[in-house]
């Protein structure tokens, strides 16, 4: 800036340079002998143009200086909130760090008070007089008492679990007794309570003489050969049974927790594995007749095929290819994450999510982002604004082909079910600043409105229907002053209906939610189109079949 004003305050002084030639050029003609060609008025606009032609270039000096020092301080701002964009991101890892630190911590502290509580109880606990008494280990073949060596081993650093089964304490005999029918049957009988007992049977697993092979024994009728696929999708009891087949598969696994790979290897053998290799083998033609879209990403079977892999360590027997193409027919299922990352496919994810997004199930694509941290690559906001587009082409009534009031209520109903996925989606991952969800609330109001509407305009303007006397006589005009004594009352039967007793008790239908979810990450469905009722007709509330 300091040559700028000397050049400035050159520039000023040219003027007085120009009189000053002028002086020089006046002095220089009164002496001149011979009248020059040149005059002064030619020499003056040379001199003025120059001026004038310096002044410009200065100028746009100027300007040029003043964008470069703008575009200087634009960089020194961009850069600037990029490092404070990372610092951000540095800090919130660091707090997920240490809130898994802290959990981790919390889970070892009352993991060591509930052993401190079981060693001082332990007396209370004498096995031998409740069984007539054990055998000597001199009584017992060399074989046996290795075994018994080794389940002591295993089960020593989580003796709690003797403790906790306290609820179920039939579970601890079923598997004692490798009773895989009877858990089947047990676990069936209490579905209601199941989230008690998938805390307690991974406890009841480790009191089994071998836990893997009671396991692939509940594996037993998984498919059935009598029954299609298709009538297979619709039987609740076999539907049950194969939840409570991945039920146990997840216990099973959960069971290894804490323990070293060696510990596990002891509890799964070599036999176990193969055995569950044939398995696996068995049900992996099954799945190349499934749907993807059908599944809707809730397969009980590619999910039970995946999770025999990952609980008994076969995945690597398998091409990692054909298992992510399973993925999307699982997605929806809270155990999707945990299952890739037991897989060896974190690395997949990307390929897997795009095919979420071009089969229009942006939401499974959402979550699967969160839980493998691929949001910036696959933004959450666009992703669930795309599904929103996509579900309104897909059920306006012009695409359907009709534009009946019964089409259009399809229509109101699955766009009610779009947004409400959309807003819990929302929810779950925390993403109001990004997603402002004022518009779609209010659209779920107007939706909610006209469906009450229509239901009541459908109620009122349904015919009721006479009941028709008790005598059989048929209508006739009422009789008033009747005679008010005793023989007048009508007869019980005449005064109460009946009611129908001889409708069957039925639970509700088994859902696609098989499992209760933890890891936060939720599954979207549909409403069920009947309710659960009495044989009375009257409505009771009854918990989902999730196991």
């Amino acid at each position: 800036m300091e040559d700028a004003g000397s050049v400035a305050t050159l520039m000023d002084s040219t003027s007085s340079k120009i009189q000053q030639l002028q002086k020089a050029f006046a002095e220089l003609e009164s002496h001149r002998a011979i009248t020059l060609n040149w005059k002064w008025k030619q020499l003056e606009e040379h001199f003025h143009g120059l001026e004038k032609s310096l002044k410009r270039r200065f100028t746009e000096l100027e300007d040029q200086e003043r964008e470069f020092e703008t575009k200087i301080v634009e960089s020194k701002e961009m850069l600037e909130r990029r490092q404070a964009t990372v610092v951000a991101k540095e800090q919130a890892s660091l707090a997920r760090l240490q809130q898994k630190r802290d959990a981790a911590v919390c889970a070892i502290t009352s993991a060591l008070e509930k052993h401190r509580k079981l060693s001082s109880d332990e007396p209370a606990f004498d096995n031998s007089k409740d069984h007539g008494g054990a055998p000597d280990k001199e009584d017992k073949p060399p074989d046996a008492m290795a075994a018994e060596s080794n389940i002591r081993q295993l089960t020593a650093p989580s003796e709690i679990e003797n403790a906790v089964v306290k609820l179920y304490p039939e579970l601890v005999k079923l598997c004692q007794e490798m009773n895989s029918e009877g858990l089947h049957k047990f676990i069936s009988d209490n579905r209601k309570n199941l989230a008690v007992m998938r805390e307690e049977i991974p406890n009841a697993l480790k009191a089994a003489n071998d836990p893997a092979s009671l396991v692939l024994d509940s594996l037993n009728g998984f498919y059935s050969m009598e029954m299609p696929s298709s009538d297979a999708k619709k039987d609740s009891n076999l539907l049950g049974l194969r939840r409570s087949c991945i039920m146990l598969m997840e216990c099973l696994s959960t069971s290894f927790t804490n323990l070293d790979q060696e510990l596990i290897s002891g509890m799964i053998s070599s036999d176990a594995k193969e055995r569950a290799k044939v398995i696996a083998e068995e049900w992996k033609p099954k799945l190349d007749d499934l749907d993807v879209d059908a599944s809707s990403g809730n397969s009980l079977e590619a999910h039970a095929f995946l999770q025999l892999l990952a609980t008994f360590g076969i995945n690597s027997d398998f091409d990692q290819e054909s298992l992510s193409k399973l993925i999307p027919m699982v997605s929806r299922r809270r155990q999707t994450a945990d299952l890739c990352r037991s897989l060896g496919l974190s690395d997949k994810m990307p390929g897997v999510i795009d095919v979420l997004v071009k089969n229009g199930r942006q939401i499974d694509a959402v979550n699967l982002a969160f839980a493998f941290d691929l949001t910036e690559q696959f933004s959450p906001v666009i992703l669930l604004k795309s599904y929103l587009s996509d579900a309104a082409k897909l059920s306006s009534p012009s695409k359907l082909g009709n534009t009946s009031p019964s089409a259009q209520c399809d229509v109101n109903e699955k766009e009610l079910s779009a947004l409400k996925a959309v807003i819990k989606c929302v929810e779950e991952h925390k993403l109001e600043d990004l997603y402002r969800l004022d518009g779609l609330q209010k659209r779920v109001v107007q939706l909610e409105k006209a469906k009450a509407d229509k239901k009541r305009a459908t109620e009122v303007a349904k015919p009721q229907s006479k009941r028709p006397r008790a005598n059989g006589a048929g209508y006739g005009p009422r009789v008033a002053n009747v005679a008010a004594d005793k023989n007048s009352y009508a007869r019980m039967t005449d005064r109460y209906p009946q009611y129908i007793y001889d409708r069957p008790y039925c639970y509700s239908g088994p859902t696609d939610n098989h499992v209760a979810p933890v890891l936060g990450t939720a599954a979207y469905s549909l409403p069920h189109s009947h309710g659960n009722f009495f044989g009375a007709g009257y409505q009771y509330q009854v918990a989902p079949y999730l196991h």
